[in-house]
């Protein structure tokens, strides 16, 4: 399945955000790339070319694929709610965005390709599918076998973000999605109306 992996700086650079975390690269050049990306005078972007930004700018933050990114859009269509603000809190439900979250990885890739190897279990079971949708109440854990891996501890050593929707055990490494997170609670900076917008015309 095609997912981007090339250079994370570039993408950050074209959104003028830092969007796949700390960036050192990011921070010494934070315009866009090519050999206008400091010129003042810029085409003014239409309507429909900043809706299909902000939309790239979720799909790339929390690493997901169009038709992937589509088929939740219109889970949160069918959803009640303010459809922009469920679809944000469809993606943070996912299980590798809350292995990021919880500080088991230092990044949304990273915890992609720790669920993946079969390093997490949710309520007790090995689950290695990072789209897995969690459940309040479902606790989330590092398996015993994993618990001595390096890139985990180092991570978990690292973290310092709290989120009052999630728990997290470091001497057990174990976690309990508590509750879905409100719009407030989700510290990406989306605008989520904009990509109802472009998915409704």
């Amino acid at each position: 399945m095609a997912r981007y992996t090339g250079p994370k700086t570039k993408i950050a650079r074209k959104f003028g955000e830092a969007i796949f975390g700390d960036d050192k690269a990011f921070e010494k050049r934070n315009y866009p790339p090519g050999q206008h990306g400091l010129a003042k005078k810029r085409g003014k972007k239409s309507e429909y070319a900043i809706q299909l930004m902000e939309k790239q700018k979720a799909k790339y933050s929390y690493g997901i694929l169009e038709k992937q990114f589509r088929n939740l859009f219109e889970k949160a269509s069918a959803t009640k709610g303010v459809t922009g603000e469920v679809l944000l809190q469809l993606c943070e439900a996912r299980l590798d965005n809350v292995v990021f979250r919880m500080g088991i990885a230092p990044s949304r890739r990273a915890a992609r390709q720790i669920v993946s190897h079969r390093h997490i279990t949710v309520n007790g079971e090995l689950v290695n599918i990072p789209s897995y949708h969690l459940k309040p109440g479902d606790k989330v854990a590092v398996r015993e076998k994993s618990k001595s891996v390096e890139a985990i501890e180092r991570s978990l050593s690292n973290s310092s973000h709290v989120y009052e929707w999630i728990t997290w055990n470091n001497d057990l490494k174990e976690g309990t999605f508590v509750s879905v997170p409100a719009r407030l609670q989700i510290p990406e900076n989306i605008k989520e109306q904009l990509i109802v917008e472009l998915y409704n015309k």
